[in-house]
């Protein structure tokens, strides 16, 4: 079977993790396969390379709250506002243009007419104004130069803004550093009184944990005691009532070898008795 190694053990041969006959395996791999052993040659200049890269400190980018100079012109909500009606105007005008719509101004009054031309009155209206009525480029410029307006005005606006911005970022900033610095302040002359207070309250605190666990400790000897006598206790009762019951069944064992022996006695002397007494019937003599 032949062996190929895995991405997962050419990287661990490569940062020196093999051992044993993995080791060997590998390195009778890369001996056979020069192509393994050329690309194991890269990884390992790759490695030497990245090593030699020294580490360099990033720093967080500043962040700009409520920065609008890059807002573009043309996506501010007044100026979408204008340029709508701008439009509407300019629309209406078309309209009037291609309907016959006429615009007239006499005597502080404006008067709009589609169609033909409308007579007009000789006592109210003079022939000879030609600035009674207003075209569509006197209307366009009018426009014109209300947006112009409009657009200085904001821009100011905008600009005063983004001042009042930048005072109130700069006033942030001055005052939270402020605050730190007064913290570290107060964090670095610390009193040697709170130093030793809370020296001591460990220490009351350690001891209140030493008597603790001493108490604990003595209980559970205590009670492992208990429980040894009483088991030792139980023993010898056992003990004990083992002995009796051994005693009762030797006594009884004794008792009836006596009555044995006994009857095995009197049965000897009967016997005895009787064979003598056949040898020497009564009335005889020797």
């Amino acid at each position: 079977m032949s062996y190929k190694p895995s991405e997962n053990d050419l990287m661990a041969y490569l940062y020196g993790e093999l051992e044993g006959a993995e080791l060997e395996a590998m390195e009778k791999y890369l001996f056979q396969h020069p192509e393994a052993r050329a690309e194991m040659e890269r990884l390992y200049q790759i490695r030497k390379m990245l090593n030699q890269v020294k580490d360099k400190e990033v720093i967080a980018p500043p962040i700009f709250v409520g920065d609008t100079r890059h807002r573009v012109l043309w996506n501010a909500p007044y100026l979408k506002t204008i340029i709508s009606i701008a439009a509407s105007l300019l629309i209406v005008i078309l309209v009037g243009r291609f309907s016959g719509m006429r615009i007239q101004y006499q005597q502080h009054e404006v008067r709009i007419s589609f169609g033909g031309d409308t007579p007009a009155n000789p006592a109210t209206t003079p022939t000879s104004n030609p600035a009674a009525s207003l075209s569509p480029d006197d209307v366009q410029a009018m426009i014109n130069a209300s947006l112009d307006n409009n657009n200085e005005t904001m821009q100011s606006s905008w600009k005063e803004t983004q001042e009042q911005l930048d005072a109130s970022i700069n006033r942030s900033l001055a005052l939270n550093s402020s605050k730190i610095d007064r913290l570290l302040r107060e964090a670095s002359v610390a009193s040697q009184d709170q130093i030793r207070q809370y020296v001591s309250g460990m220490q009351t605190e350690n001891l209140q944990l030493v008597k603790s666990y001493f108490k604990l400790s003595s209980d559970e000897q205590k009670e492992y005691i208990e429980s040894l006598l009483v088991d030792f206790s139980k023993y010898l009762q056992q003990q004990r009532n083992d002995d009796l019951q051994l005693v009762q069944s030797r006594l009884n064992s004794l008792e009836k070898n006596t009555n044995v022996f006994k009857q095995e006695t009197e049965q000897i002397l009967s016997s005895i008795i009787t064979t003598v007494e056949n040898k020497n019937p009564i009335g005889t003599t020797n």
